[in-house]
């Protein structure tokens, strides 16, 4: 791939963002019905490829059943306020009335409560129990010490997320964490990420992960970009992930998923995630913004509370429905943020695919002038 040179000793590549490509139409159009964007990960059917993220802002155990009663999954954050707390309401209630200049402090202040091994169990139950999937999030640092706990839950899908994640993690103090270990351990379907390139995605399928989460610092409460100066532009992160699935798929036969997770913010932005080769979306700040989400108008990341160095921030996130209304519809704005499946589903509709396989197949267009932009 061509690259761009930076000055005369450092050239670089040069990478797309979500805003910077669009769906070309094709020979035909469909009806709404005729559509159909359910997505199968292993033995589980979700009707809406929707992952809700894994953020306390987003999901909590009540959320979780509603997301999967649409027809979505909602990945619980095992690290988060349900795992610290009998009760984090109180909590989640402080953090939503925090002055700015306090929030970030304050929130660290509450996430350094240890976890509590015994809750972990006890929310992923409350979530099987409602008859829907049950999905929850780990860091790959703290994966080891509560794997046993998971495994009694009978967790339904493992997510292993972190910023970034890599297939091996080198350590001075232990020894390094394979994630191909911890994998193949666990007889449940599990999801890994955050990567941004095709060396990246190409070792975490190699794995043996059922899918890979693709993004990293795209998210709107994310500031790992700016903190640590590492990213990729999301629209090229998924195709050089697509790129690595191929070589992956040619290698072993072995279909992985592809997650496009952050970077997106209407229906149209599903779309082009998907026909640049994802499998699924993981939503955080377009669910934040329901009604009835946990952080009650506010949004933040995992990485808000870290206790060395927060690369999250607490951002607002006025409501524009119930999560009903910013999945399913109907929708009451133009503006796109509600009825994202919807969107979804008339974009296939208008271009003429049927299923989220043949979306894959669209042919897109790239415009750097800014006339696609949101």
């Amino acid at each position: 791939m061509a690259e761009v040179e930076i000055g005369m000793g450092k050239a670089g590549r040069r990478a797309y963002e979500l805003g910077d490509v669009s769906i070309l139409p094709a020979r035909r159009t469909r009806d709404l019905d005729a559509v159909d964007v359910q997505w199968e990960v292993d033995a589980f059917t979700f009707p809406l490829p929707i992952m809700a993220a894994a953020m306390d802002s987003v999901v909590s155990p009540a959320t979780a059943v509603r997301i999967g009663e649409l027809g979505g999954v909602a990945a619980l954050h095992l690290e988060g306020l349900w795992t610290r707390y009998e009760d984090p309401e109180p909590l989640l209630d402080e953090i939503a009335g925090l002055e700015p200049e306090r929030a970030t402090a304050r929130i660290r202040e509450i996430y350094a409560e240890p976890i509590k091994p015994t809750l972990i169990g006890e929310r992923i139950r409350e979530v099987r129990k409602a008859g829907v999937v049950s999905c929850a999030a780990i860091t790959p640092q703290r994966l080891s010490t509560y794997a046993d706990d998971l495994l009694a839950a009978e967790l339904d899908l493992l997510v292993i997320q972190a910023s970034v994640v890599s297939a091996e993690h080198v350590t001075k103090d232990a020894d390094p964490l394979n994630l191909k270990t911890f994998v193949r351990r666990f007889d449940i379907p599990v999801i890994v990420g955050g990567c941004g390139s095709y060396q990246a995605a190409l070792h975490l399928m190699r794995t043996g992960a059922a899918g890979i989460l693709v993004g990293v610092g795209t998210g709107r409460s994310s500031t790992t970009r700016r903190v640590l100066g590492v990213g990729m532009p999301q629209a090229t992160a998924i195709a050089d992930a697509r790129g690595a699935r191929m070589r992956h798929l040619d290698e072993t036969g072995v279909y992985v998923h592809l997650i496009a997770d952050g970077g997106m913010a209407t229906g149209g932005d599903i779309a082009k995630a998907v026909a640049l080769g994802a499998d699924a979306v993981m939503l955080g700040s377009p669910l934040a913004a329901a009604s009835d989400a946990p952080g009650k108008g506010w949004h933040w990341g995992p990485n808000t509370g870290h206790q060395d160095l927060p690369r999250s921030a607490r951002v607002a996130t006025p409501s524009v429905g119930t999560l009903e209304e910013v999945l399913v519809g109907p929708a009451s704005t133009s503006d796109g943020r509600t009825n994202l499946v919807g969107g979804l589903r008339r974009a296939m509709a208008t271009t003429g695919y049927e299923t989220l396989k043949e979306l894959q197949k669209a042919e897109l267009a790239v415009d750097t002038t800014g006339g696609s932009r949101a």
